[in-house]
């Protein structure tokens, strides 16, 4: 079911915008609102009515209100740094932004609640810094933490590096504060563990990519700082004996283990070409590298005894065939850059098939091998750059084009038939399209297509209760409805 044409936007909301929150904060030049409107991929280019900024969470409420009152659809923006489109506008120019960016306080720090208050535009990295003043460690680590906000943490329920200790997002927050779309602002910042008192409103909004309301604000988890970080490179031959190992080192450090990231041999290689500085981290060359870290509450030389008696034990099995282990901070950072420099180098190699995937974690070595023949039927030549959080499952499932082949070419050709293949084999494995980027307008039409019918019907009807006129980033996580009529959804004209 498709959303009937949006009318013509009255032309007094941006007149009625600049009223309510200034009109240094209606951005509605193309200069001006140029960066709001393109993805942080620039696969998605839309336009818009205007850009709005407003600096509390009642002139969102108020915005979100005069939206209503003009029927003007909003798509809600963090810090733009979103890889699935799902806070970019379309082409119409009909609808409004709503960035969150001048919301950016940190309200509140409860070291004994181990809890801190924030509002949706606030720089993760601003996050950890504060938390790191007060001894304490906000757990979320992920590559764009210098750009990206909690609010869009929070609506792609973002995962990162900390995951098989601390969660995904979802998992680091207690509440939220929430504008509806009827522009009423829901009070849920309880800073509380245990709240057994009916539907949990808070999930609702953790990953609906602002389609059933937008975040404002957040009571965010923190955890005890800790003493020591002990981080280590390790070669393996193949995905199977990673996930022995995983065992082993879960075995060994148990809630240590913070980190265990999965990159091929391809993966580390393609960074040391376009980053020359960035050295190959063994001798020899190995199928595939584990970066792996264990946070420590007692002392370095706990952590690293710890540490040296499970890579003792994983290279007298041959689990393990090479090991170098960080012997500074700084050396510590470059393991972690190698990491964080592969999409960087597929992005200089040039246009790629990404795909952002999970399946159970026993299922990985599976997954790889089976999908890897595939595509290699599917597309011959095509080099795979697999890479991702072992401990959690998510893999990043790359696709790069044949050395030698122009990659505009290789993608207009196979993405489509590598696309399928890969989600394929996903749903074969009781996966994931979609582990931590979210849906946004770039798989919506896949996820449905892999959903089942039972599940679709419930997501349409939470979106339409919650947002019956459709007002709310309309078209992203599942694709658009219309409206619901006077006298009820769909209901006939005489009804």
């Amino acid at each position: 079911m498709t959303a009937p044409q949006s009318p013509i936007p009255n032309p007094y909301f941006v007149d009625a915008c600049i009223e309510a929150i200034g009109a240094p904060h209606v951005l509605t030049s193309a200069h001006d609102t140029a960066p709001f409107l393109t993805d942080w991929r620039k696969r998605y280019q839309g336009q818009a009515l205007a850009v709005l900024l407003p600096g509390t969470t009642e002139e969102v409420a108020k915005v979100v209100q005069l939206a209503r009152e003009y029927r003007v659809t909003v798509v809600p923006q963090g810090g733009n740094t979103g890889l699935a489109g799902g806070a970019t506008p379309d082409a119409s120019g009909a609808q409004a932004v709503i960035g969150l960016r001048r919301l950016n306080r940190i309200r509140d720090v409860d070291p004994h609640n181990n809890t801190i208050t924030v509002e949706a535009g606030v720089v993760l990295a601003d996050i950890q810094a504060r938390a790191d003043k007060e001894q304490r460690l906000f757990a979320l680590s992920l590559a764009a933490e210098g750009s990206c906000t909690i609010g869009g943490n929070l609506a792609t329920n973002a995962g990162g590096t900390g995951v098989l200790r601390y969660g995904n997002t979802r998992e680091l927050c207690l509440g939220l504060e929430v504008v509806t779309p009827q522009g009423e602002i829901w009070d849920g910042l309880r800073g509380l563990r245990k709240d057994n008192t009916g539907y949990d409103l808070r999930d609702l909004y953790i990953g609906a990519e602002g389609t059933l309301g937008i975040i404002t604000a957040a009571v965010m988890k923190l955890h005890p700082a800790p003493v020591a970080r002990v981080t280590a490179l390790a070669a393996l031959a193949s995905p199977a004996a990673a996930l022995d190992f995983l065992a082993t080192a879960q075995r060994y450090a148990g809630p240590l283990l913070t980190g265990f990231e999965l990159m091929s041999d391809f993966c580390l290689n393609l960074v040391h070409t376009h980053f020359p500085q960035m050295r190959y981290p063994f001798s020899q060359a190995h199928g595939q590298t584990v970066l792996l870290e264990l946070s420590d509450s007692e002392s370095e030389e706990h952590g690293r005894a710890l540490f040296e008696r499970l890579m003792e034990h994983a290279m007298e099995t041959g689990l393990v065939e090479d090991a170098v282990v960080a012997e500074s901070l700084a050396q510590s950072q470059a393991f972690w850059d190698l990491r964080e420099h592969i999409p960087l180098a597929q992005a200089q190699e040039g246009l790629n098939i990404k795909h952002d995937i999970s399946v159970p974690i026993s299922r990985i070595g599976h997954f790889i091998e089976e999908t890897d023949a595939l595509v290699a039927q599917t597309a011959p030549g095509a080099r795979m750059v697999t890479f991702g959080h072992l401990g959690d499952g998510n893999l990043h499932y790359n696709v790069q084009a044949p050395e030698g082949v122009d990659p505009k070419r290789f993608l207009a050709e196979f993405q489509d038939a590598v696309n399928r293949v890969v989600y394929d084999r996903v749903h074969a494995h009781r996966g994931s399209i979609s582990a931590e980027h979210g849906l946004g307008q770039l798989k919506v039409d896949e996820a449905m297509h892999y959903k089942s019918p039972v599940e679709i019907r419930l997501m349409r009807a939470l979106k339409t209760a919650l947002d019956p006129e459709n007002l709310m980033n309309p078209g992203k996580v599942i694709p658009s409805i219309a409206p619901r009529k006077q006298g009820g959804f769909d209901a006939p004209p005489n009804e």
